[in-house]
């Protein structure tokens, strides 16, 4: 269920506001899976061994990811087989049913904590970890939350001066310490500002760190612990911050880190500057996290909740049935 500030009146719009978002942001992979996928169904009235073959090949290109695509595939030639004469469209639709199903992984539960409530960002570099956080932010502001920025990411010089700019931009709070200072402590001090004001939220910038470096993973952990010893079951969620045009290297990016960081959910960025976006249908199927926003381009409100349905439906043309 999608959540807004709206009255019932305004519902509609934004709901088609966010569906016109994500039609844009996944115009380069409609036009590589999906005139694909209707090129090689076109005029079938059944749905042949060398069809599925070439359907599989067809999402294995867009980054669906070579398992999941088996799955999915096994899937329609046990619908093929029980229904001999299956015609284009069905398949068709059966196809964006099983896409649906992969995308739709249950966000965890969150307990019902007092505030403030604890949000870390983590990624590579160059996945656009501060520009979300910073887009997310607002996002809480316009709910009417108060939000404290931590700035983690003591490594890279300029790192500070962006997230301040987020945090004149948003009218937000920043806490920071010089670069250099050890991120642990950063935390340490805003989330105890955080509680000591009424908070509601503390989002967390951190440096960005290769997947395969294991002493960054572990100063990961460090800043986990130090966030627990503040308030009880912080950090509560845990994005990964994942570029789309990395492709299945995104994909090791989150093993890697939901192994070493509990990754409780994924925010994709530069979902409109990719042909091969199904890397999120991989995501939320091999590693069951769920995708919670899509980035889908450069303006403040260009951070959408993610919704498999609007996703889909987006790439094969549709509308999307909202709950």
């Amino acid at each position: 269920m999608i959540q807004t500030l709206f009255g019932p009146e305004k519902k509609a719009g934004f709901l088609e506001r966010l569906q016109n978002k994500m039609a844009g942001a996944v115009e380069k992979t409609r036009a590589s899976l999906v005139s694909r996928v209707d090129e090689i169904l076109r005029g079938k009235t059944e749905i042949s061994p060398e069809t599925l073959r070439e359907l599989e090949t067809a999402l294995i290109a867009a980054d669906v990811g070579a398992a999941t695509a088996r799955e999915i595939i096994a899937h329609l030639r046990q619908a093929a087989a029980a229904e001999p004469h299956m015609d284009a469209e069905t398949a068709r639709q059966l196809l964006q049913n099983e896409l649906i199903q992969c995308l739709k992984v249950a966000v965890p539960p969150v307990e019902n904590a007092a505030p403030p409530r604890v949000i870390m960002l983590v990624g590579v570099n160059g996945a656009g970890k501060t520009t979300t956080l910073g887009k997310l932010t607002q996002r809480y502001r316009d709910e009417g939350k108060t939000v404290i920025l931590c700035a983690a990411d003591t490594f890279r010089a300029a790192a500070g001066e962006q997230l301040q700019a987020w945090a004149e931009r948003t009218g937000t709070e920043m806490i920071h310490q010089k670069p250099g200072a050890d991120p642990s402590a950063v935390i340490f001090d805003a989330l105890t500002a955080a509680k000591a004001r009424g908070t509601d939220c503390v989002l967390i910038d951190t440096a960005g760190r290769l997947h395969t470096k294991d002493n960054l993973m572990q100063e990961l952990a460090k800043m986990r612990r130090t966030a627990g010893r503040v308030i009880a079951g912080a950090p509560h969620e845990i994005y990964l911050v994942l570029d789309a045009t990395t492709g299945q290297n995104g994909l090791q990016q989150a093993r890697q880190f939901t192994a070493a960081a509990g990754i409780t959910g994924v925010i994709v960025t530069k979902l409109d500057g990719t042909a091969r976006g199904g890397i999120v249908i991989a995501i939320a199927r091999e590693l069951k996290l769920p995708v919670c926003y899509a980035g889908v381009g450069e303006k403040l409100d260009d951070l959408i909740p993610f919704q498999a349905e609007t996703f889909v439906h987006s790439l094969f043309g549709g509308t999307a049935a909202f709950l």
